[in-house]
């Protein structure tokens, strides 16, 4: 595979990953800009933002407030889709 990535959290050169890890504009934005492994400790994170947070997925802000710690955490735009 001669296509190499940037990646905005580590600033590595990697290749991309297979897939995109999460469906829509996201999951397509983190595959354009976000390395494996990095995508990889984010989902360590993921749920020690989950338990700190005490997210409760009954709430629909709880989705909003986990995906805007994800962005932050791989250096991705504020703009969030849905």
């Amino acid at each position: 595979m001669s296509e190499l990535l940037t990646c905005r959290r580590c600033g590595r050169e990697q290749p991309p990953m297979p897939a995109p890890p999460l469906p829509g504009a996201t999951g397509t934005e983190i595959l354009a800009s976000t390395c494996g492994d990095c995508w990889q400790e984010w989902e360590k994170m993921e749920v020690m933002v989950i338990n700190e947070l005490r997210l409760n997925f009954m709430e629909p802000s709880a989705q909003e407030t986990l995906t805007r710690q994800m962005r932050e955490f791989l250096g991705l735009s504020e703009a969030v889709d849905s």
